[in-house]
C-alpha cells in the first residue's frame, strides 16, 4: 500500500502547472516576502455587459435628440402656417409714384431749356421753350384775313339794306297797282271804264309783282352772301384762337409738382407733337406695391393698418393704410397691360400666385425722400 500511494504521487508531479517565469531582475534581486493577490470579486460585472449597456443609453439619447428635432420643426411648420391667421408679410415690395411723361402739344424747334436734371418743380413752371415764329406769322396772316372778312361783312349789310328797300318800293307799287285794278274791274265791267285802261292796270300789276320779286331775290341773294361771309369769319376767328392756343403751347409748362428724371432734351432739338420731352416723377402720388400670396389677401381690407420698412431708410417702420387690392392679374408676361403681371418665380422656384396690394404711407415726415423704384418690406396685421 506504502508502495502504491507513492507511485501515484509521483505520477502526479508533472501534471501540475510548472510556476510562471520571473524577470530576469526578478531573479537576480532578492524575493521578499510578497503577499499573495487578492482575487476579484465574484459580484463585479464583466466587461461585456458594461459596453453594451453604453451604447443602449447612446441609442436612447440619440432618439430623444431626432424626436426633439422632428418636434421643434413641426412646431415651426405649425407656427408659420398659422401665422397667415395673424399677420402676412412680404419683402416683394417697392416704392412708385406716377410718372408723367411731358410731351409738347405742337412740333417746333426748342430755342431754351429751362430745368436741369433731377431739378423739384412747382406745377406751372417753365421747363422748355419751343420757336414761336412760325406760329406768329400764321397768326398774323389770319388775323389779316379776318380784318378783310369782316370788312366784306360791312358791303354785305348795305347790300342788303338797299336790296330791302328797293324791296319795299316795289311792294309799295304792286300794292298800289293791284289796288288800281281792283278799283278798275267793276267800272269796266260797268262801261265807265274802257277796256283798255284795264288792261294797262292789269300790266302794271304784274310788272310791280316782276319788281317785287326781283328785289326779294336781291335781298335774299344779299343775305346768303352775308352769312357766307360769316361763315368765314367764324372759321378765321376759331383758326386764329387755334393759332394763338398754339403759340402758348410754346411753353412747355410743368403739369403737376415733381422731379425731372433723365433730362436729355437740348437747345436745338426738334419737338414732335404728342412726343414725350422729358419725364417728371409726380410729388403727390407716392404709394407702395407689395405683392401678397393668394391665401393670405383673403384676410385683408381697405383701410387696413400696415407698417412700412424702407430700404433707403432702415431699422424704423413707417405707419401706412392699404388703400386697394387687385382684383385681377396677367398671367402672361409682355409689353404693358392694363393688367398686371407678377412673376410667378423667383430664384428658380415657383410661387404661390401673388396679387398687388397698394399701400399708403401716412403721416409721411417731410424729411424723409421717396424715390421711385426702391424696396420695401410690409407687415399687415389683421
Amino acid at each position: 500500500m506504502p508502495e502504491r500511494d507513492t507511485a501515484l504521487s509521483l505520477r502526479e508531479v508533472p501534471r501540475a502547472d510548472p510556476p510562471e517565469a520571473l524577470p530576469e531582475t526578478a531573479k537576480a534581486a532578492p524575493s521578499p516576502s510578497v503577499p499573495a493577490p487578492v482575487p476579484e470579486s465574484e459580484s463585479t460585472e464583466p466587461v461585456p455587459e458594461t459596453a453594451a449597456d453604453s451604447a443602449a443609453a447612446g441609442a436612447g439619447r440619440y432618439r430623444r435628440r431626432v424626436l426633439l428635432v422632428l418636434s421643434a420643426i413641426v412646431l415651426a411648420l405649425f407656427l408659420y402656417w398659422a401665422s397667415g391667421y395673424f399677420f402676412a408679410y412680404t419683402d416683394d415690395a417697392y416704392i412708385t409714384s406716377d410718372f408723367v411723361d411731358v410731351a409738347p402739344y405742337i412740333s417746333g424747334r426748342v430755342v431754351s431749356v429751362n430745368v436741369v436734371d433731377n431739378q423739384t418743380v412747382k406745377k406751372g413752371d417753365l421747363l422748355a421753350t419751343i420757336d414761336r415764329t412760325p406760329f406768329q406769322l400764321a397768326l398774323n396772316e389770319k388775323q389779316a384775313k379776318k380784318t378783310e372778312a369782316e370788312a366784306q361783312l360791312a358791303v354785305d349789310r348795305d347790300i342788303i339794306t338797299a336790296a330791302q328797300a328797293k324791296t319795299n318800293d316795289a311792294v309799295a307799287k304792286e300794292h298800289l297797282a293791284s289796288d288800281n285794278l281792283r278799283r278798275g274791274t267793276p267800272l269796266t265791267a260797268e262801261g265807265f271804264y274802257s277796256r283798255q285802261g284795264l288792261d294797262i292796270l292789269t300790266a302794271k300789276v304784274q310788272e310791280a309783282q316782276a319788281e317785287l320779286a326781283d328785289a326779294e331775290a336781291a335781298v335774299a341773294k344779299a343775305q346768303q352772301m352775308l352769312a357766307l361771309h360769316q361763315a368765314t369769319v367764324a372759321a378765321i376767328s376759331a383758326e386764329i384762337a387755334y393759332l394763338q392756343w398754339q403759340l402758348e403751347q410754346t411753353k412747355l409748362l410743368a403739369p403737376t409738382d415733381g422731379t425731372i428724371t433723365q433730362l436729355i432734351l437740348r437747345v436745338g432739338d426738334q419737338a414732335v407733337e404728342n412726343k414725350p420731352l422729358m419725364g417728371l416723377v409726380d410729388a403727390h402720388a407716392w404709394r407702395i406695391y407689395a405683392n401678397y400670396k393668394e391665401s393670405v389677401i383673403r384676410h385683408m381690407k381697405s383701410g387696413h393698418t400696415a407698417w412700412v420698412w424702407l430700404d433707403t431708410y432702415p431699422w424704423h417702420f413707417h405707419r401706412a393704410t392699404i388703400q386697394g387690392i387687385a382684383r385681377g392679374i396677367s398671367r402672361d408676361p409682355g409689353d404693358r397691360k392694363l393688367l398686371p403681371y407678377v412673376a410667378p418665380t423667383t430664384d428658380w422656384i415657383r410661387l404661390e400666385r401673388r396679387f398687388p396690394v397698394t399701400i399708403v404711407l401716412q403721416d409721411q415726415s417731410p424729411d424723409i425722400v421717396l424715390h421711385m423704384g426702391a424696396d420695401a418690406r410690409t407687415l399687415i396685421f389683421y
